[in-house]
């Protein structure tokens, strides 16, 4: 398959070795698993990027995790993630850096795909494909009750 275009942008993700490699195999799998036709970017950025993106497109003037942006015309979209909201979030849940990215990158696939959130059935289905992809990644249920 492999359509798929990985931009760095923002330094800081280069001192996490092999993560290129990593993210580029998640969003293979989760493309497949949600049937995702065509190709997209993930673009790696800086929280000041995601805080531009995410109020010229959401209207919200604060930097995000991860944003998506479905494409047209036989092109899947884009993903962009922030590196500092991903490395704090990852901290504050005892999580990775790359397995956090990991998840991030899952996430944004699968709205590329058409998945969404906003309403509780529609989080379930989401979030229980996360799981199931980020599983044979080697990755635990983000959503699970802490143990």
């Amino acid at each position: 398959m492999s359509g798929i275009t990985l931009l760095v942008e923002d330094p800081k993700w280069r001192t996490h070795r092999g993560l290129a490699v990593r993210l580029t195999g998640a969003a293979e799998a989760a493309a497949a698993a949600a049937r995702l036709k065509g190709g997209f970017t993930i673009l790696l950025a800086g929280d000041r990027k995601l805080r531009a993106l995410n109020h010229d497109f959401r209207g919200k003037d604060k930097p995000t995790n991860v944003l998506s942006f479905p494409g047209a015309g036989g092109y899947a979209g884009d993903i962009a993630l922030a590196y500092g909201v991903t490395k704090k979030e990852a901290k504050a849940a005892g999580k990775t850096v790359a397995d956090h990215a990991t998840h991030l990158v899952v996430h944004g696939v699968l709205h590329l795909a058409g998945h969404d959130h906003e309403r509780p059935k529609q989080a379930r289905v989401m979030e229980g494909l996360e799981a199931k992809i980020l599983g044979r990644l080697g990755i635990a249920d983000p959503y699970a009750a802490p143990q």
